[in-house]
């Protein structure tokens, strides 16, 4: 939480300076509120922050199996909830109104990369042993971790300061489970100011 404190510090100079920002709600995944300005004519920086979604029922089973809260645990069933997600990003962007033939407005495309942090509560249940038939639980907090790669489209009215995107993206875990790959894709609108 401190580093995130002190990035938000030291991001107030580059926001001070930047041309247009703008603030929105983005549903999808993770559902966020998204903050973005360019620092540059294409090039835009974005903090989000939200809900993310639990990854799948094996996802979980196998962080149980590969960490048992005992030696002879054996899972029954885990159940999910308060996932947080933070997204820190940087954007390229580029004009591509002309090549759809647009008259009113701007379409921009872009594509970008970022760091993700995500954390969800769970509570397994389990036993000692396959025939103990005492049902044990345990409460975990689930951090996921990683680099992120994204890409869409914005598009910005003409006479109102409003803009709605769509992007697409993915996640690779390098805490938690180094390697797994989660898809991500969300649509929203932001306000410019």
């Amino acid at each position: 939480m401190k580093k995130l404190l002190l990035l938000i510090i030291f991001s107030l100079p580059v926001v001070a300076f930047a041309q247009e920002q703008s603030i929105g709600l983005r549903i999808g995944e993770p559902l966020s509120i998204t903050y973005k300005t360019f620092i540059e004519e294409k090039i835009s920086i974005e903090a989000m922050i939200g809900r993310g979604s639990a990854n799948s029922s094996t996802y979980y089973r196998k962080v149980f199996d590969n960490n048992k809260p005992a030696p002879g645990a054996f899972y029954l069933n885990h159940s999910a909830g308060g996932g947080v997600s933070l997204n820190g990003r940087v954007a390229y962007h580029e004009d591509i109104t002309a090549e759809f033939d647009i008259t009113e407005g701007t379409l921009l495309a872009f594509g970008g990369a970022g760091l993700q942090l995500r954390s969800i509560g769970l509570e397994y249940a389990y036993e000692e042993a396959p025939d103990a038939n005492v049902v044990r639980y345990e409460s975990r907090n689930n951090i996921d971790f990683g680099p992120e790669v994204f890409g869409g489209a914005e598009y910005y009215f003409e006479e109102m300061p409003i803009s709605v995107f769509a992007e697409l993206g993915l996640m690779l875990e390098i805490a938690d489970r180094p390697g797994h790959i989660k898809l991500q894709g969300g649509i929203g609108a932001r306000y410019i100011f």
